[in-house]
């Protein structure tokens, strides 16, 4: 397994190093000493699914208030555009924003530490995200930030983003 480093800290893009033969190859998606050893969870309680049809879906930016979680973060179909911003008031990168394509051809996926946002934007249809993340879910402490907060600036790759009705309505950071 590859762990690299990100803008913001504690986001790492996590790769695989395949072992390839005649038949295809086989890899490590996680191994909780590797795991471990980078300073990251090994403990996953709750793995959910987003399934997104189109290409332009923006799911986002969202994150707990109440029980801050980390999350991994996997593509398994299509590609996406994966956002991390940082909400850790302690540090110099709090209102900063990374982001990593995320593809299914690539194996690729991100770690996103406790105290971030995050939010994608699908660049094809058919894409789908593993999420594991490693506390319960808190329906109370649901929160999120515009996706066009313009004290954030990000720059998503596709105009005219699909968007739910929740996320068109949630606040400025600010």
């Amino acid at each position: 397994m590859k762990f690299t480093p990100l803008t913001l800290p504690g986001v790492i893009e996590i790769g695989i190093e395949p072992e390839t033969d005649a038949r295809g190859f086989f890899a490590r998606l996680f191994d909780a000493e590797a795991f471990a050893a980078q300073g990251l969870p090994t403990h996953f309680s709750q793995h959910s699914l987003s399934c997104n049809e189109r290409a332009g879906t923006l799911r986002g930016l969202h994150y707990q208030a109440g029980r801050p979680e980390a999350k991994l973060v996997r593509c398994v179909s299509g590609r996406t555009f994966d956002v991390v911003v940082d909400l850790r008031r302690s540090l110099p990168t709090y209102g900063q924003w990374c982001a990593v394509e995320l593809a299914a051809n690539r194996h690729n996926a991100v770690f996103i530490p406790a105290g971030c946002a995050h939010g994608f934007q699908t660049l094809e249809g058919g894409t789908e995200l593993m999420y594991f993340i490693d506390v319960p879910y808190d329906p109370q402490g649901a929160a999120g930030i515009r996706w066009d907060d313009p004290s954030l600036a990000i720059a998503w790759p596709l105009p005219d983003p699909i968007l739910s009705a929740r996320d068109r309505a949630l606040p400025f950071l600010a």
